[in-house]
């Protein structure tokens, strides 16, 4: 018998004429499109005349849907992904359609298109050769840990933030790294679309007078890793920040040494002397 294929349908991130034909194909001929927001793929359909069954496929219901999309394609039936707007699989619940399509032989086939991270990086003026994607912060105690590690990175670093969290991260990213080099961007392809550039401080203090709406994309400069001297107070901050997840002084001491590019025996050394201190 022979298997469905699964396709991976990128969809504009706002402007309709960034629209693929191979996508207003794929999904016509597809023999049913699993979609994030049904209701939002909806929209999209009508605007290009397409007419296809539509199933819904989210963050709550990704395991057991998934396990149904995939009893499809083995049944000889072909499913275009996409997901609310842009590259699916890109901080959405793709990823585990994905996986197990994999792992029963099925063909996946990509559909490229926009995809918001990428936009976002070359429209940055920031460098764009190495880049690290970090998706949406986590909204849990191990925030502030995730924030650090991210801004670690030597290389450009790329975030998602809501607008309700925006101002926060700022804030967040200008105490610990005021000088970093940053390109907020907003609403692209769109009518509204903006990049504001400059300086984490500077932005923040500028934050105060936008108009805050639309999801956001921070396109954030890597750190200068060669440059900096770990001092020991940095070191005492972050096995303080892994301690309060809970983790055991062995694996406090192995993520901190690995975070902040350090010896080990530096790091034991430090938190013994401060239990000592305590």
């Amino acid at each position: 018998m022979t298997y469905g294929k699964l396709y991976i349908v990128s969809t504009p991130i706002g402007n309709l004429q960034d629209m693929t034909q191979r996508a207003i194909q794929t999904l016509n001929e597809a023999d049913c499109i699993a979609a994030e927001d049904t209701r939002h793929t909806a929209q999209l359909l009508n605007s290009f005349g397409i007419k296809n069954k539509l199933v819904s496929f989210h963050q709550h219901s990704k395991r057991e849907r998934a396990e149904e999309l995939l009893s499809m394609l083995l049944a000889g039936k072909d499913i275009a992904l996409v997901s609310d707007a842009g590259t699916p699989i890109i901080s959405d619940p793709g990823e585990e359609l994905t996986k197990l399509a994999a792992q029963a032989g099925i063909e996946i086939l990509s559909v490229p298109g926009a995809c918001a991270a990428i936009a976002a990086l070359t429209v940055s003026a920031i460098g764009a050769q190495k880049f690290v994607f970090e998706g949406f912060l986590p909204r849990d105690k191990t925030r502030e840990t995730a924030l650090r590690h991210a801004l670690e990175h030597p290389y450009t670093t790329i975030l998602y933030e809501s607008p309700h969290q925006l101002r926060k991260t700022l804030e967040e990213i200008a105490r610990i790294s005021p000088d970093r080099e940053i390109a907020v961007c907003k609403e692209l392809t769109k009518v509204h679309e903006t990049v504001f550039r400059g300086m984490a401080e500077e932005l923040w203090r500028q934050s105060e007078g936008w108009e805050i709406r639309g999801e956001y994309i921070l396109v954030i400069d890597g750190a200068q890793i060669m440059q900096r001297e770990v001092t020991d107070e940095m070191i005492l901050e972050t096995i303080c920040s892994y301690r309060k997840q809970g983790l055991r002084d062995k694996e406090t001491a192995q993520q901190a040494a690995k975070q902040l590019g350090v010896g080990k025996n530096r790091v034991y050394q430090l938190m013994l002397e401060h239990k000592k201190q305590r």
